[in-house]
């Protein structure tokens, strides 16, 4: 029977967190056959023998998720040994890697988007077509508030109608009760404006109204009969459905993910005079490295004239 204690302590770790330190555990134990605890001399193994083989990101992760489980079984950590850092940098020197990134959603790329969404649906509604209606409604809102709201996908797939306030002409708040860069829980209350056009608010009232949702996750699968599930869209679905609404809208879907929502409108505010201080408080991040990632460089090479 599971305690409170250990019932508590569960969620304190994300989800996804909890799995992908399991899959790093079992892949150490496992696939390689490694014995826990582990000595620094076996990590510094395991990481050559997948050097090359697993990009350096989750070596990363198969680092942290060994250390986690030394810490919560009381062992010394192995993986901060001399000898696994030296061989981390060299796995960095003999495989070097670029850093992807995903192609920032311009706002002409978005409005595009959107009104190839808006053609769909008056042909939809013209036509009958329920279930088409639904997707088309459903995409338009989640592309236009995860633009807006620099979203990432795990949050927009965990919108709550209970916690979220819109006005048509006036704005929303929307309140998370947790998210990546919130550690502790506390939840955050996020604002989005009301706009004259690609207007997140009106989209989001749109979409409950056709949807008929009153409580519960705001973005839900609908199945091959078109009717709206219970449980919120999986986190991977978001990338799909912008590359969809792009193809649909001419342009190339597969150069962009569901980062490029977020990178979009970073690079926008950017472009649109905010400094960087606005922009941290608007999306959240808490120091600066976090918004220099997501913001392309503008250099101007235009010479002065003779």
């Amino acid at each position: 029977m599971v305690s409170d204690v250990d019932r508590y302590i569960a969620a304190g770790t994300r989800e996804n967190t909890r799995r992908s330190y399991q899959s790093a555990v079992e892949h150490y134990e496992v696939t390689w056959g490694g014995f826990l605890p582990a000595t620094s001399d076996a990590i510094a193994r395991y990481l050559a023998a997948f050097a090359g083989k697993l990009s350096l990101n989750t070596l990363r992760l198969r680092l942290a998720a060994l250390a986690q489980w030394h810490a919560s079984q009381g062992f010394p950590d192995p993986t901060k040994s001399p000898q696994v850092k030296q061989v981390m940098k060299g796995i960095r020197a003999v495989h070097p890697q670029q850093e992807k990134q995903a192609e920032p959603l311009q706002l002409l790329a978005l409005e595009r988007c959107v009104r190839w969404l808006d053609g769909q649906l008056q042909e939809a509604r013209a036509a009958g077509d329920a279930k088409r209606v639904l997707r088309c409604s459903r995409d338009k809102a989640l592309i236009l508030m995860g633009f807006w709201r620099a979203f990432r996908s795990d949050e927009l797939t965990r919108l709550d109608v209970q916690f979220i306030q819109a006005r048509r002409g006036e704005g929303m708040r929307i309140f998370l009760p947790w998210s990546k860069a919130d550690r502790d829980n506390r939840g955050a209350t996020y604002s989005a404006p009301a706009l004259e056009r690609l207007c997140p608010v009106d989209a989001y009232c749109d979409w409950l109204e056709t949807a008929g949702i009153a409580h519960g996750p705001v973005f839900r699968g609908i199945d091959r009969w078109g009717r709206l599930g219970e449980n919120p869209l999986h986190p991977y679905s978001v990338m799909h459905l912008l590359r969809d609404a792009l193809q649909g809208a001419g342009l190339d879907g597969d150069a962009y993910s569901s980062h490029s929502l977020r990178r979009g409108f970073a690079n926008w505010a950017s472009q649109s005079g905010w400094d960087q201080k606005s922009l941290m408080t608007y999306v959240g991040w808490k120091d600066s490295k976090s918004a220099l990632r997501y913001v392309d460089a503008q250099a101007d090479f235009r010479l002065p004239a003779l």
